[in-house]
């Protein structure tokens, strides 16, 4: 592979928003995707480790194009403070502002679990669901210690004028509703355009958060989906028809009955209920692959991020063509006719 061709980095595959036993599974980081087209980057989430991950691979805070938010988990956004708050050293200003795109506010709480016997209260009454903007307008509030440091002593620029936060306008007329109707059937939009790459976004199956995005990211080499965490949709299907490559969540849910099989506790019975609802079996994500006819998958985002490689590999086996499973900081290109990790 060429320097300049357009490839995908695994930056980071673990889904979940834990520390997993690094034992069996390998050091797993969080879950973040660096989609390079003609040397500029564009990174899909920013979980634990992203920023580490980025100098790992190679790409600096002066290849950043873009920074785009599948939904607002902790394990996809974990690390975006960190981006933020160390890239301020590295990023030469006069390059023009990083756009971090994602989900706005969700603009209702989710219902109270059934499984609840005393109601819980809401964390931020005052502001329960902010978007991205928002989020990333707090995160820079809580450090403003350090950056007012930075900002009037070392006279480093501030992160206004290095990232433009942004939400992402969900189109009028489809029924979108957080609640009740969170994912009506709808085509992909368009939600970023530069002059290397179109970056279009699809609602999908991820309850109670709401609004969740996959995106497909287009260029003049080729295309990639990325799913998000998502149940099986149509609506990922449609944003993956063609792709060069699709990269899908992937979950082990013999592991999700044996961690919350205790039916007597409320608490595993609705993170059980969770995980069914709103995540993608390997057998799923492979369904949505053939039926998107894409050139090749790739599972991430595993849950648990502990699993040895060899389950993974033993799950995937049973399909054919078997999903390539992903490991932190591998390589693939675009090319249809041939995606190598390199």
């Amino acid at each position: 592979m060429t320097a300049q061709q357009a490839h995908v980095v695994t930056l980071g595959t673990a889904g979940g928003p834990r520390w997993w036993d690094p034992v069996d599974g390998g050091n797993r980081a969080g879950i973040a995707t660096a989609v390079v087209v003609g040397g500029r980057a564009y990174l899909v989430d920013a979980g634990i480790g992203a920023g580490r991950q980025l100098q790992r691979a190679g790409i600096a805070m002066d290849d950043l194009g873009g920074i785009f938010l599948t939904h607002l988990h902790s394990d996809h956004t974990t690390d975006l403070a960190n981006i933020a708050l160390f890239g301020m050293f590295s990023r030469d200003p006069q390059l023009g502002r990083i756009p971090i795109v994602g989900p706005g506010d969700r603009g209702e709480l989710p219902p109270v679990s059934p499984r609840a016997t005393i109601a819980p209260q809401p964390v931020a009454p005052h502001l329960p669901t902010p978007g991205t903007a928002d989020m990333f307008r707090l995160l820079m509030e809580a450090h403003a210690t350090d950056l007012n440091d930075r900002v009037l002593d070392a006279l480093r620029p501030a992160p206004r004028d290095l990232f433009d936060a942004r939400d992402i306008a969900i189109p009028g007329g489809i029924g979108y509703h957080p609640n009740t109707c969170a994912t009506p059937a709808m085509a992909p939009f368009t939600v970023f355009e530069d002059d290397r790459v179109r970056v279009d976004a699809t609602l999908v199956e991820h309850p109670p958060i709401a609004p969740a995005f996959g995106f497909r990211i287009t260029s003049d080499e080729g295309s990639i989906a990325i799913s998000g965490d998502t149940a099986r949709t149509a609506n990922m299907v449609r944003l993956a028809e063609g792709a060069d490559l699709l990269l899908h969540e992937a979950i082990d849910f013999d592991w999700v009955d044996a961690q919350y099989g205790d039916t007597s506790d409320a608490t595993a019975r609705a993170s059980r209920d969770h995980h069914r609802k709103s995540h993608t079996s390997v057998l799923e994500a492979a369904a949505i692959a053939r039926e998107a006819d894409v050139g090749q998958l790739l599972l991430h985002h595993l849950v648990p991020g502990s699993t040895a490689l060899a389950r993974w590999q033993a799950l995937a086996a049973e399909l054919d063509p078997a999903p390539v499973i992903t490991q932190d900081l591998a390589r693939y290109t675009f090319t249809r006719q041939r995606q190598l990790a390199v």
